[in-house]
């Protein structure tokens, strides 16, 4: 029975040329997701073998939903592929739970070859960050514990995409207040008072690109 694989991209011609390469190597792909936010709800729904999610997506950037797709689909390995290879990324993203970074500068074959290695049981990460890697196991156990809750970290993200309360309030699916909350939690936790020095702080810690 071959693997079942989600994949995560918001550039659906990324994911048609994708979906081509994994079905020719004989695997399955039983769902695609056009971000964070969907492919979360899909793993939970699919529970597939393998999620291959792109960093770089709208409402929730593919660390965040890695951590999320864990929570509902804990069978699940996640692969992302990326074209970040710096060390916030790499780090961030171990620190999720993630079995597998792949960068899009590799090949096909590196991309089946990390699903086979994930599959079973294993991780696979792609030559040029071991630097990254090592600077993740040397920092973890003193790496201070981040303030943000995971929702909360939904919030920010979409502030800092430049959504409004409401928006806010209608993609998470809570209402406008639970979203003014989070929001002034937000502020106090990191102690601002601007939407700027929040954006500033999202770029920062990884959740959106600058």
């Amino acid at each position: 029975m071959p693997l079942r694989v989600l994949l995560a991209d918001d550039h659906p011609i990324v994911r048609q040329g994708l979906r081509g390469v994994l079905e020719r190597s004989g695997l399955e792909v039983a769902a695609e997701a056009s971000d964070g936010l969907e492919a979360v709800r899909v793993a939970g729904e699919l529970g597939p073998d393998v999620a291959i999610l792109d960093i770089a997506m709208p409402g929730m950037n593919g660390v965040e939903a890695a951590r999320e797709i864990l929570k509902v689909a804990p069978r699940t390995k996640i692969i992302l592929l990326t074209m970040h290879r710096e060390d916030q990324y790499v780090v961030e993203a171990l620190r999720a739970g993630i079995s597998g970074y792949v960068l899009k500068t590799q090949s096909a074959t590196d991309l089946t070859q990390a699903i086979q290695e994930v599959s079973r049981g294993g991780t696979y990460l792609s030559p040029g960050i071991s630097h990254a890697v090592v600077h993740a196991l040397r920092s973890k156990a003193d790496a201070p514990s981040d303030p943000l809750t995971a929702r909360e970290r939904q919030v920010l993200k979409l502030i800092a995409e430049g959504k409004a309360t409401k928006e806010v309030a209608q993609i998470l699916g809570i209402s406008v207040k639970t979203a003014e909350s989070h929001r002034s939690r937000i502020m106090e936790k990191l102690d601002v008072h601007e939407t700027a020095s929040l954006v500033r702080y999202a770029v920062r810690q990884g959740l959106i690109q600058p």
